[in-house]
């Protein structure tokens, strides 16, 4: 006879393989579109880091019917259709972009789709360069010693920078070619630099920014953990970078406050991670960050490192997830801010719209508003977000 405890274990035992079983994702597309009958259809999403045309997201095709049969775990996906790159992805009938396919796997699953129109069928005004004059490149290729790369820098100035002698905070923000130009940004900009002339000329303190763009191996640059499903997190060399080269670089070339204070971080999605990942192991460096849709759900381990790490954390941290995100965005945020709320004696301010997708335009949207609280004054914390 089993004891109660046995039965217990067992239990946990089951539990635990259930959470970590394999289940097949069968995806089934029929095009409708008489132009792309011969083409081959890919998938990407959250589970092969967005590329666009991987040899093994590849579907088998059956006359104007794809198929592809994934073994994924049990997870919360985000994905997309393509024709092997973003310029040939899926879209709705009028040409616009299509919202991310969204689904949370439990079981063996088949689901089918009906892709409409491909982005390539529509005329594609050419991109042209948003980037404002106070949006400069510091350096085509800056070294990344610790991760044997060479990156692009941009860097946006104050319009009145120039003509005083005053020093400015810094913002460093990761995926730099979605900061600043629509030319360079593949899934729309964050409009960085008109938000900023606007919040400056309307009194808002200045402040400089520091963009540095991502690289090919992107989920595994911002993420600190190694994962069995991405490979080898570079997270802590990234940060070591920016912490050991570029801030250092920055202070010495520019008008800084280098001080903590005055020093911030911030990034959406992985880019999100990253920065909450900074002001945790860096906290007397980035004193403040911008954590927009956070992908804690690729690392539970924040959870335990804010449990180790709150007490001694006094920054001032502002957090973001939309509505229309995955399904446990929300609670996997609140888990760290609540714990953030209880043990430490940061500043937090938590925003969740019940509309907010996981894309640009939407962090564009709260960018002025992260940006209006993150720089006030740090005695002076009553302030309109309108």
């Amino acid at each position: 006879m089993l004891s109660i405890k046995n039965i217990y274990s067992l239990f946990i035992i089951f539990f635990f393989y259930q959470a970590n079983a394999q289940h097949n994702l069968k995806l089934v597309v029929q095009n409708l579109s008489a132009t792309h009958l011969n083409d081959t259809v890919y998938v990407a999403g959250n589970f092969n880091g967005w590329n666009p045309g991987k040899t093994a997201m590849a579907f088998q095709q059956d006359k104007n019917v794809w198929e592809i049969i994934l073994s994924l775990p049990t997870d919360q996906y985000e994905f997309k259709f393509t024709l092997g790159s973003w310029d040939n992805v899926q879209v709705t009938k009028s040409g616009k972009d299509a919202a991310n396919n969204s689904m949370k796997l439990l079981n063996d699953t088949s689901i089918f789709f009906t892709i409409v129109a491909w982005k390539n069928e529509f005329e594609v005004l050419p991109k042209k360069h948003t980037a404002s004059n106070h949006v400069t490149i510091m350096d085509t290729a800056f070294n990344i010693p610790q991760l044997n790369s060479k990156r692009k820098i941009w860097v946006y100035l104050p319009r009145d920078y120039e003509n005083n002698n005053k020093r400015y905070p810094v913002l460093y923000m990761h995926d730099g070619q979605n900061l600043f130009d629509e030319y360079t940004g593949n899934f729309g900009e964050w409009g960085v630099d008109e938000a900023l002339d606007s919040l400056i000329k309307t009194g808002a303190p200045a402040c400089i920014v520091v963009g540095i763009n991502n690289g090919p191996n992107r989920i595994n640059e911002y993420n600190p953990y190694n994962t069995d499903r991405f490979g080898k997190g570079e997270g802590d060399n990234y940060l070591q970078f920016i912490v050991n080269n570029l801030k250092p670089y920055i202070d010495k070339h520019y008008k800084t406050l280098s001080q903590k204070e005055n020093t911030i971080i911030a990034g959406s999605s992985m880019g999100g991670l990253i920065s909450y990942y900074a002001v945790a192991k860096y906290p007397s460096v980035f004193g403040k960050a911008g954590v927009f849709s956070p992908s804690f759900w690729i690392a539970p381990q924040m959870d335990s490192l804010t449990q180790a790490v709150a007490p001694s954390l006094s920054g001032k941290y502002f957090f973001y997830m939309g509505g229309k995100e995955s399904e446990e965005a929300i609670p996997d945020m609140f888990n760290i801010v609540t714990e953030l709320g209880k043990s430490s004696k940061s500043l937090i301010l938590t925003v969740t719209d019940p509309e907010g997708q996981h894309n640009e335009p939407t962090w564009r949207k709260w960018f002025p508003y992260f940006y209006k609280w993150i720089i006030a004054d740090w005695t002076n914390q009553v302030i309109s977000l309108n």
